[in-house]
């Protein structure tokens, strides 16, 4: 092969390591719900790039074995082309033969090394991470291609890989996910606030995270500290609650004091005044909707939404009822403590919501 075919497949080859060196690099920076959505609509090049964030052992396999070649055919074909093209020149300055071989010698290695770690690695590299998203689908596609050509080859590699990785008890992983755990969350949402996020989102945002830690027995108001209003209640004797306690719903009882339902303040207002000295019926009663001990709050807010009602009674797995479930509450879990003007300012109330 002569010199300047040497120096043509350098070019070649340096192009070949970027694009394996790219290619890592943006399946494992890119965020599949970037990726999804485009895959969703019918784009064939997105579908590919999910399937290669699917197999990310395959494919950094596929990689790596393409940058340990084209590294490998850099350094046995360029260097030597490089190498004898200088040690001319070199001899002509005056330097022995042996001398100017050692020096040519040393400065195609090291110009070889800055060409390939410079336009082989780190620009790619920082290409790659910096469009992660383009990145992949645009080299995705090509380097899955790569894969199933040399799909024997890597399929040892990743056997033997996977396998000294659990002897190191590590699991190894196969799928590309752009998610993050519940503390790496909160972490960016304390440096973020500690950076300008305003006071109230960044609350919002905790409130969210934790959400999902909570179940019905953690926020309800035990039986015991309800106050609660039984069968007989008169409009009269109500809206004396109502004053006493400024809340605005009230758990009833039945005459054998079982919860069977809830009053709201605006279900007694349109009762007309001539029976306000008459037991609250029935009918005015809103039902309760039922919940259990473990149920996380996700799901109380889902079975109160489904069934319009603003309380739900907490059982036991002996079937007794142990609290009830405020909507406010489950709501302040995520936004914060509401108030409103029939709230005492300083007082935390025990589960009686106040509102309209």
């Amino acid at each position: 092969m002569s010199d300047w075919a040497g120096i043509l497949w350098l070019g070649v080859l340096l192009l070949g390591n970027a694009f394996f060196v790219a290619a890592e690099f943006a399946i494992m920076s890119a965020r599949r719900s970037q990726i999804e959505p485009l895959a969703d609509t019918g784009s064939k090049r997105a579908q590919t790039t999910l399937r290669a964030m699917e197999n990310v052992s395959l494919m950094l396999a596929c990689a790596q074995l393409g940058i340990t070649v084209c590294s490998l055919l850099i350094l046995l074909v360029a260097e030597p082309a490089i190498h004898h093209l200088l040690a001319v020149p070199i001899e002509t300055v005056g330097l022995p033969a042996e001398a100017a071989d050692v020096a040519a010698f040393a400065v195609a290695l090291m110009l070889v090394t800055f060409l390939h770690v410079t336009f082989g690695e780190m620009v790619p590299k920082n290409i790659s991470v910096s469009v992660a998203d383009k990145a992949a689908l645009f080299l995705a596609p090509p380097l899955l291609f790569v894969s199933r050509l040399v799909h024997p080859v890597i399929s040892v590699l990743n056997w033997s890989a996977n396998h000294i990785l659990k002897l190191m008890r590590i699991e190894p992983k196969d799928e590309v996910t752009s998610s993050f755990t519940l503390e790496e969350v909160q972490s960016i949402v304390q440096e973020s606030t500690r950076h300008g996020l305003v006071d109230d989102d960044a609350g919002l945002i905790t409130g969210a995270l934790e959400f999902s830690e909570h179940t019905a027995e953690d926020i309800m108001v035990p039986i015991g500290n309800l106050v609660m209003l039984g069968a007989s209640t008169t409009p009269v004797e109500f809206e004396k609650a109502v004053s006493r306690t400024g809340f605005s719903r009230f758990p009833m009882l039945d005459d054998e004091d079982m919860l069977y339902g809830y009053l709201h303040v605006k279900d007694v207002l349109s009762i007309p005044e001539s029976a306000y000295e008459l037991p609250i019926a029935e009918s005015r009663v809103r039902s309760l909707a039922n919940l259990a001990l473990g149920d996380e709050i996700e799901k109380a807010m889902s079975v109160m939404q489904r069934t319009g009602s603003h309380l739900a009674r907490v059982i036991g797995p002996d079937g007794t009822t142990r609290g009830v479930l405020f909507l406010e509450d489950v709501i302040e879990q995520l936004v914060g403590e509401i108030r409103d003007a029939t709230q005492a300012t300083g007082i935390r109330r025990l589960g009686q919501p106040n509102g309209n």
